[in-house]
Parts: structure tokens; sequence; C-alpha cells
């Protein structure tokens, strides 16, 4: 009598023969090393801005460094948010960054609803760099110094028109600490971009600007641009001429833009050791560290918890700032 497998047992042994393959490409792709395909990195402002150039001068050495490219994509519009948006809803595989920095720590409260939550939605990986802004006017203007453009504003209340880059910037907030100090009144004209604050003011459209000094460098180095003041702490070693604004006459108004990558939360502890430690080594590299610096930036980094702290101080800055200056969120 020839033994034969039972109907229901055969089908069992069927299916799990079936099943084999598929277990062994699902454990295989489990087991797939990171990363194996180019890595997205999320810039939530427009081409030609600070936080572009910065990632389009490190993404470079970290490509080398991860064996996979790093491609930039440039996401901007509201303060940031668009982009940053984009990123918070991403999958937490390590394959999508954002250049996360001030701005978005600023628009949890300058928005009523920016779309994601800075704190929750994000892990932050790495700080890179900061840099202060510059108060800049078309080098024809008349207008030679901090004095003089304040001296402007206060005899034509509301006639005068400056640029930023977009509620809540670091170049939105910092002229309105200007004025708020200085007794002061100009119209704000925003744009979407920091890179757009510099054309308006080549341009003539506006008087003047603050964008944060990278974007702005070139043009001040080449005499197409005229700056008055700094917005940090101390002159910066680019523009050793320019005096801060405390030496223009302006005491206790400081500010500095900083910026460095974060990931999706739920990226596991892994990747983002992985991604971390590929800035690290790209930081340490002198070419890295000079073409940050000849943009007039400055190398800052900072560790995951460190970085993670600066938002939350980032965001209380700004609650301050923006009841000091009467300013409601949007």
């Amino acid at each position: 009598m020839t033994n034969q497998p039972i109907p229901h047992l055969r089908r069992r042994v069927l299916l799990a023969a079936g099943l084999l393959p598929l277990l062994a490409s699902t454990s295989i792709m489990a087991a797939e090393p990171w990363p194996a395909r180019p890595i997205k990195w999320v810039v939530p402002y427009l081409a030609g801005t600070g936080p572009d150039t910065t990632a389009r001068i490190v993404a470079e050495a970290v490509s080398k460094e991860l064996g996979q490219p790093v491609v930039i994509e440039n996401k901007g519009g509201a303060g940031g948010n668009l982009g940053a948006r984009q990123a918070a809803k991403a999958a937490p595989d390590g394959y999508t960054w954002v250049y996360a920095g001030s701005p978005m720590a600023a628009s949890m409260r300058m928005y009523k609803q920016p779309g994601y939550d800075v704190l929750k939605d994000f892990r932050h990986v790495i700080g890179l760099t900061s840099s202060d802004t510059v108060v800049i006017v078309n080098a024809q203007s008349d207008i030679r110094s901090l004095a003089d453009l304040l001296a402007r504003l206060r005899a034509q209340p509301g006639k005068l028109d400056y640029a930023s880059g977009g509620v809540g910037t670091p170049s939105h907030l910092g002229v309105e600490m200007v004025l708020s100090v200085s007794q002061a009144q100009a119209t704000h004209v925003p744009y979407k971009g920091a890179s757009e604050i510099v054309n308006a003011v080549l341009g003539q459209q506006v008087t003047f600007g603050a964008p944060i000094t990278a974007v702005a460098y070139s043009n001040i180095v080449a005499g197409k641009l005229r700056a008055l003041a700094v917005t940090g702490p101390a002159r910066n070693p680019k523009l050793p001429s320019v005096p801060t604004l405390a030496e223009a006459g302006l005491p206790g108004v400081e500010l500095t833009s900083w910026g460095g990558v974060s990931v999706p939360t739920g990226t596991p502890d892994a990747i983002v050791s992985r991604v971390r430690a590929a800035f690290e080594a790209a930081l340490r590299q002198p070419a890295v560290v000079t073409a940050l610096e000849e943009q007039g930036g400055m190398v800052n980094p900072q560790d995951g918890e460190t970085f993670t702290r600066a938002f939350g101080k980032e965001i209380g800055f700004t609650e301050a700032m923006m009841k000091r200056i009467r300013l409601e969120p949007m």
C-alpha cells in the first residue's frame, strides 16, 4: 500500500515550501545594510540661501563617507514650513533628512498651525553651523552707517521698507528687534528666502535687509552691498571692519541663526549614529571647514542632545521676542 500524504497535510507542506523563498527574501531585505540607495536631504529654503549652500558643501563629503549619493531637494516657502512638513511625514528609514534650524523652532510660535512639531516629529542628529545676520543696504545708497539708517527711519516712519526671507525667519525677527529697541519704523516686505533679500537690496526694490551673513557675504566683498552691522555677540571674522549692533549703538540686541541635520522620529538608533558619524567625519576635513567659513558662516558642531536643546531655547526666545514687539502668530 503506497503511503499518500493526507490532503490537508499536503497543502500545508506545499504552502510552507512556497513561503520559503518569500521568507528568505524578507530576511535578506531586513538585513540589508544601510544605506543601500541614495538619500534625500530636504532643504526647506530656496537654492542659494545659507542652509542650501551649507548642505551642498557638506553633502559631497558625507556621500563619500556613506558610499551613497546625498541628493539636495530644495522645498522653500512659508518660512521653511513646507519642506519641514514634507520631511516630518517621510518614512523613518534614514533615507530622508531635513536641514533643521532656528527658523523651524521659531515657526512653533510664529504660526498657529505650522504643520509639524519640531520637538516631537524629528530626531535632531547634529548641529553643523551658525551665522550672524548682517544689516545691508545697496552700495550706491547714501546710508553709510546704522546710525544713518535709523535716523532715516525715524524721520520717515513706515515710509522705508525692508526685505526678509519670510515671517519668523532670523532676517525678520532681527530687524524687528532693531526697530523695537531703536524706536524706529519700517515696512516689512517678506520674500521666500534669504537670497531674495539680497536680490531685492541689489535691485533697490527695498531700502535694507538683514540676511544671514553667509548669503550676503560675496556681494559685500564684491562691493555691491554695504554692511552696516552684524547681529552676533562679536564681529564676524570674515567682516572684521563691520561693527556689531552693540558697537553701532544698540547694546543688548543679538541674533544668530544656526542649523544642522534632523530625521523623522522613529528613525533607528543605529542609522542616527551612522548619520552623525558621517557628518562628524566631514566636519573634520579642512577643505570642508574652509569652504563653509568662506561663505561667512561659522562651523559649530553640536551633538544630538545639545542640538535638541537649542530648539527648545529658540522657541522660548521667539515667544519672548514676539511679546516684546507685539507680534501675533499667523
